[in-house]
């Protein structure tokens, strides 16, 4: 979908519809919207890109352990309430992460800035999370 490296000037930040900029326990402290050449995607409060992975089930996270290392799970604190499409997921160790449509979301250890991609994709089972 995206051909070219980003370019800082390219990007614009907005909040999901509807948000209120809202302390830590909200999905509006953690998950931002980008536009990205002309398409807009979901990004971590650094602006790193958010994937979904096709072997979780809603509401449920398998990648634990080497896959987590490699795809670090959006982290949601203990308290975290879910708002409109974004909800918490318990992990298999207990901890929090967002969810996108009861989907958890991911960074990728390859993505070195803001609005990087590169696990758009990845084995045919990662992909970018978009509104």
């Amino acid at each position: 979908m995206f051909k070219s490296p980003l370019i800082a000037a390219l990007l614009t930040v907005t909040l999901p519809a509807g948000a209120v900029l809202a302390d830590g326990h909200a999905p509006q402290a953690a998950i931002k919207t980008i536009t990205l050449e002309g398409a807009k995607i979901y990004t971590d409060s650094n602006g790193m890109s958010l994937y979904t992975f096709d072997k979780d089930s809603k509401g449920v996270s398998n990648c634990n352990d080497g896959c987590a290392v490699k795809w670090p799970p959006l982290a949601a604190p203990a308290n975290a309430e879910g708002a409109g499409q974004f909800s918490v997921v318990t992990r298999k160790d207990g901890s929090k992460q967002w969810a996108l449509k009861g989907m958890a979301l991911y960074t990728w250890f390859k993505d070195k800035k803001s609005g990087d991609i590169t696990g758009d994709g990845v084995k045919g089972v990662w992909h970018i999370a978009k509104p």
